[in-house]
């Protein structure tokens, strides 16, 4: 999709049914840094006076997530969370675990490892998913 957060990108793919509700989350998605759960995104709507039901925002995420227009991160605990997807490619992210902040990789030697350890046991690699955790440089400053 577009340049990545410093520049930032254009909005994600709004999909085929546009409606005043899908463009309020989009609308937020589009402004943060970080992944964020349902419940945060739609306590958001509310503090900014938009009138959209948390099923609704459930539902959206549920549909951008299927074009892809958002990337998921699953966390412990089972909570899911949300990020407008910058890159219009396979990509991977490092995530900061005091902030928040999220910036989008690619998958470098990762991508490789993958394919030779699943070839090596017979596997043939259909997906995979890398997330790097730790601290960002504002974040490392606090320490």
């Amino acid at each position: 999709m577009g340049p990545n957060r410093v520049g930032q990108a254009s909005a994600p793919k709004l999909g085929v049914r546009s409606t005043r509700q899908r463009k309020a989350v989009v609308d937020v998605l589009n402004e943060l840094d970080h992944f964020a759960s349902a419940k945060e995104i739609h306590s958001e709507l509310d503090s900014r006076s938009l009138a959209v039901g948390l099923t609704t925002v459930y539902r959206t995420l549920q549909s951008l997530t299927e074009i892809g227009a958002v990337d998921v991160l699953n966390v412990a605990g089972g909570e899911t969370l949300y990020r407008q997807c910058v890159a219009g490619h396979h990509h991977h992210h490092l995530v900061c675990t005091r902030c928040g902040k999220t910036v989008e990789i690619d998958g470098g030697p990762v991508e490789s490892w993958a394919r030779e350890v699943a070839s090596s046991h017979g596997f043939l690699v259909s997906s995979h998913e890398a997330e790097v955790f730790g601290l960002c440089p504002d974040c490392q400053l606090l320490s």
